[in-house]
């Protein structure tokens, strides 16, 4: 009813920058975004103050059919960031919504890889939050670095093993492309963060591979990742 009347905007923000888009996007009322992406004069893409368009709330919060029915604009930027660099794929890892990760990795304008402005990419999001699924399918991607380090040089491996993910470490392990012994830019190794905080299991994880590491140049040197 509203949207048929002349002098109603149906983009109009609120204070915080959010369109009636945003907030149906973000609450997961995928009739109500169909019906206002059915108007002209709607913006897809408009960020609100922190610079989340709707797609990024849509990815944030797991509405996986309000993010397909988003992408199914052609002027959807399925890549778009917040203002800390953050994309809809790294809400998505995040949060461990694996329905909306895997829609956003069939996007063939995705970089899976991307980081955020502290360097931390989709992976080691998933990573320190313990996401197994997440971890695993992006690991799938041949474009996804799983030895990269973030701008603490802390990788996605270390990530896990600081909060005690011993599952994610086990995957991240079993890869012979992530070179176990990485320090990060204050010394710190991976043995370190477990036992900083804690984590046997993630010690008792990370040892064996540790120890192999010495006899393989090619892991001491960070080949591959």
């Amino acid at each position: 009813m509203l949207l048929g009347q002349d002098d109603i905007d149906p983009d109009r923000p609120n204070h915080w920058g959010q369109t009636p888009l945003s907030r149906a996007a973000e609450e997961g009322h995928v009739g109500v975004v169909e019906m206002l992406l059915s108007q002209d004069d709607i913006d897809p893409n408009m960020p609100d103050v922190g610079g989340q368009t709707p797609l990024i709330l849509a990815a944030c919060y797991g509405h996986e059919e309000v993010v397909k029915a988003l992408l199914g604009r052609d002027d959807v930027n399925p890549d778009e960031p917040d203002e800390m660099g953050e994309t809809p794929l790294g809400w998505a890892a995040w949060n461990g919504h694996e329905g909306v990760v895997e829609v956003l990795l069939d996007q063939g304008d995705i970089d899976p890889d991307k980081p955020v402005d502290d360097g931390l990419t989709p992976l080691m999001l998933a990573a320190h939050q313990g996401h197994e699924q997440v971890v695993e399918m992006l690991l799938w991607r041949d474009d996804v670095n799983p030895n990269k380090s973030d701008n603490r040089g802390q990788t996605p491996l270390s990530h896990a093993a600081e909060h005690g993910h011993e599952r994610v470490v086990e995957i991240l392990l079993g890869r012979s492309d992530v070179n176990p012994d990485k320090p990060d830019n204050y010394g710190q190794t991976l043995l370190s963060y477990a036992l900083n905080n804690g984590h046997a299991l993630a010690v008792d994880l990370l040892q064996p591979p540790i120890v192999a590491s010495y006899s393989d140049p090619h892991l001491m040197l960070g080949c591959g990742g």
